[in-house]
Parts: C-alpha cells; structure tokens; sequence
C-alpha cells in the first residue's frame, strides 16, 4: 500500500513539474487591453476597441508609453510597428526588453526620427548586467511610415538576435565563458515609448522636434509574444523543454540563410558599430568585439 501512494505522490510531483513548465511559456497574437498597460500619459495612447492595435503619440504635452503585465526570461517577441510619419526630427520610438534593476539588463530598438525624405535610422543597444555602451545604427531599407513591418528580438541561453521582417540585422552572442556579461538571470517587460529625444536622437542633436509638424503618431498591431512568463524561478525557463523551443540547439546560431542577409545588412546599411569605434574606446574596444558574431 505504502508502494502505491508513494507512486501516486511521486506521478503529482512529475504532473506538477510538467504543467509549471508547459504555462511557463505564452503564445499571444495579442489584445493590447488584457497583455499591456498604460505607464505614461493615458490621454495619449489610443487603443482600438476589440484591443488589436494601438498607437503612441507625442505632442508638446507629453510623450507616451506602455509596459507588459507579465515579465519574461527568454524567448521571442514580434512587434509591428508603423514609424512616425513626416518630418519626424527629434522624435524617439522605443521598443525594449528591460529588467528595470540598477545593473539592469535590457535589449533595445530605437527609431530615430528624421528629416523629411531621409532614411529612417534604427539604432540596437544592449545592457548587460548594467554596462551599455553598445549601440550598433543602420538605415533601414524601406520606408516604415507607410506600412507595418516586424521588429522582432529572439532573446535565448546562446544569443540575442535582432530582426527586421525576419531579417537579422544584429546578433549579441553569449560569451559568458568568455568573461563578457549577457542577460540570462534577470526577467524582462516589455516596452513601448514615444518622446522627445531632440538633444541627440537625429543628427547629433542639431535638428530639434519641430512641434508644429506635430502631433507624432507611431501605430502598434498583430505582436506575438512566445516566451517564458517569469513565475520567479529561472530553471524553469532555462530548461530544455519542447516549450522553450528558442533554447534549442538550432537556434544557437544563424542559418546559412540568415548569415546572408546578416551580412548583407552589414555592408549596405550599417552606419555605426560601436565595435569600429577606436576613438570612443581609445583602442581598447570591448572583449566581444574580438569574439565571434554568429
């Protein structure tokens, strides 16, 4: 009898264990009401009523924003995002992973607002374990005013990779072995934010928002957001588990096919690599500079 409740009591354990692993994980094609909340100026954020799309605006009132409910560790999060259209100058869109502690750890797309009929120049940084210092800028190869395109972060135990319409335009590798810091232990929200970033976001600070093109507008639609919800141990979203499909092999590097287009990118539209950057680091450029990209 001891034999059979002692099964019974180890089959709870394993079904327990089982059903916290698989609800770690969240597949969302998203309502913005129930997945996000307003953290800055209300008035100024617009969300349709079935909750599929939203949009941020900056005027001279106020910039706007909103956060996730849930924190995540690890995982991948679409975004479509259509750009402040016009002369959008000094103007800042911000979506980002962030842990919000002081060393925080935080995985950043910036749009930089531009001059009317320039490119649009989209900027990446990431924080690990407080240090930043290290933004990459590109141009993007499109116009994203006129429609939605996917910004898309997959954040996993191996590498950070930046997409653009499934288009890698940036990698951050794991290299903790190494001595470089990587965000893997602190859970992250998600971020939007729209403001006014005139003192350096376009051409270094000389081209200020010019308020009478305003009000600025940036639209939101149709995210997914597939990762590990933060219940507050990290084991459960480090795991090796059919539900943490970015922690598998395969993706701890790019594709053959990714490799292309990363490539491509960096040498047609990457304006900015902090790891060229011998002036600003006095020839002493971080140890990841030196390690392997993919």
């Amino acid at each position: 009898m001891n034999s059979f409740f002692n099964s019974i009591f180890l089959l709870g354990i394993f079904l327990f264990h089982s059903l916290e692993t698989s609800f770690g994980s969240v597949v969302s094609t998203g309502d913005f009401n129930k997945d996000f909340f307003v953290t800055w100026s209300p008035t100024h954020v617009n969300t349709s009523a079935d909750g599929r799309s939203r949009s941020l605006k900056l005027d001279q009132e106020s910039g706007s924003g909103f956060a996730s409910n849930d924190m995540f560790l690890f995982g991948q999060i679409d975004m479509p995002i259509k750009l402040v259209p016009g002369h959008s100058a000094g103007t800042v869109l911000a979506f980002y992973l962030t842990s919000d502690q002081p060393n925080r750890d935080e995985i950043d797309f910036e749009f930089l607002g531009n001059v009317s009929d320039q490119p649009y120049i989209l900027q990446t940084n990431v924080f690990a374990d407080g240090f930043d210092d290290r933004e990459e800028r590109i141009y993007l190869w499109f116009d994203p005013t006129k429609d939605f395109h996917t910004y898309s972060i997959l954040w996993n135990l191996h590498q950070i990779v930046f997409m653009v319409d499934s288009i890698p335009i940036r990698t951050y590798r794991n290299h903790a072995d190494k001595g470089v810091a990587y965000p893997r232990w602190q859970p992250m929200s998600i971020k939007m934010s729209l403001w006014d970033g005139s003192s350096w976001a376009t051409n270094g600070g000389k081209d200020k928002i010019d308020w009478s093109k305003g009000p600025f507008i940036a639209s939101f639609a149709n995210y997914t957001i597939d990762a590990c919800v933060w219940k507050g141990n990290a084991r459960f979203c480090r795991a090796d588990s059919s539900s943490n499909w970015w922690n598998k092999e395969e993706l701890s590097s790019l594709t053959w096919k990714q490799r292309r287009w990363f490539k491509w990118v960096r040498r047609y539209h990457l304006i900015y690599d902090y790891c060229q950057d011998n002036k600003r680091f006095q020839n002493n450029l971080p140890k990841e500079c030196y390690l392997s990209k993919y």
